[in-house]
């Protein structure tokens, strides 16, 4: 029982130190710096098919660190490779009778051309008389003829090529089909849930893998509209970790337009803000690619923000403790490539 009691003890003390450690630091915050309690997060994108089929392979376990455009999982694709069979002879088909169309423009021209010659020969020989009215009248009437048989081949040529467009269409579709069988990444995260399993169907919009996307790694607070209002996007912001010594840099990426009652698991600083403003602060890339295999979402922490100075009024330097930076800082953020960076 003693044990028992001594634990309570040291729990207590425990959470105590850390109340006032951050009350500490909080009351020795300048003026133009705000902060708030929150925990770092992550958006999460749900990697769905856009066909409805079997599952065939999926690629990737709960945990895996995903690069853009790696393979995630494969759709059986058997159905749609038949189509596709179909579909290229569909415009073999289609491209012959454009040939067949060709060769009857070619046959009705020459056709015309032999019209036109008997006519110019009839009309000489009825100026001579040795040619009847009726006979020049029937070359004028197959002249005619054999120019709407032109005609008509040249629009049968036209359907003909409409026809192949649209077969090839038709092949462009389910090749589409074929490609999105295949699901990637898109964008660099880790697998949160492996969702489907091979020989699983799927409807369309069926989830296989739902995906942390670390490319956009922030933490959410709120503030009252006295420090709301001194708040631009794109402030320079710190966010401190109760699990790290160090001061993690970041920018101000939204402010809400609208105050709102703060939620229940938030912690502010006075019970009378019941009215707050959200506020997203967002860790640079550069540094999260440089830390991306300790980066863990739902960490709580602070985030302290630069408020912007008040007219006459000079902007508030950074408190001694948020000062103390991650020591790839500097490496991460010079450099854009993320291969150099995770070699750091």
């Amino acid at each position: 029982m003693k044990r028992v009691m001594i634990g309570i003890v040291l729990i207590l003390t425990i959470v105590a130190s850390g109340l006032l450690w951050q009350a500490l630091q909080t009351s020795e915050l300048p003026s133009g710096i705000a902060s708030g309690n929150g925990r770092i997060e992550a958006v999460q994108v749900d990697i769905s098919t856009k066909i409805a089929g079997r599952v065939a392979s999926v690629l990737v376990k709960e945990g895996d660190l995903l690069q853009p455009g790696d393979v995630v999982a494969e759709i059986d694709t058997a159905q749609l490779r038949a189509q596709r069979l179909r579909a290229e002879a569909n415009i073999a088909s289609a491209e012959s009778q454009v040939a067949a169309a060709e060769a009857a423009i070619a046959q009705t021209k020459a056709k015309l051309v032999l019209a036109q010659q008997e006519l110019t020969r009839t009309q000489a020989l009825l100026k001579k008389g040795h040619a009847s009215k009726e006979a020049f009248d029937t070359k004028v009437s197959e002249v005619a003829v054999a120019k709407a048989d032109v005609s008509a081949a040249q629009a049968m040529l036209v359907s003909q090529q409409r026809n192949v467009d649209a077969v090839q269409a038709d092949l462009q579709g389910v090749q589409t089909q074929i490609d999105d069988a295949t699901l990637v990444s898109p964008s660099i995260g880790r697998v949160l849930y492996r969702l489907a399993e091979p020989g699983e169907v799927l409807g369309s919009g069926g989830k296989v893998v739902t995906l942390l996307d670390l490319s956009d790694v922030y933490m959410e607070t709120f503030l009252p509209s006295s420090q709301a209002h001194r708040v631009a996007i794109g402030a320079e912001a710190r966010v401190k970790m109760d699990i790290l010594d160090v001061a993690i840099p970041a920018t101000v990426s939204f402010v809400s337009p609208e105050s709102q009652f703060t939620p229940k698991e938030v912690e502010t600083a006075s019970e009378r803000e019941k009215l707050m403003f959200r506020v997203k602060v967002r860790v640079p890339e550069a540094l999260v690619l440089a830390y991306i295999d300790r980066v863990k979402t739902g960490i709580r922490g602070v985030a302290y923000i630069r408020l912007a100075a008040m007219p006459g009024e000079e902007s508030s330097p950074w408190p001694e403790f948020l000062q103390k930076l991650p020591p790839k800082l500097e490496p991460a953020l010079k450099s854009t490539d993320p291969g150099n960076i995770s070699q750091q």
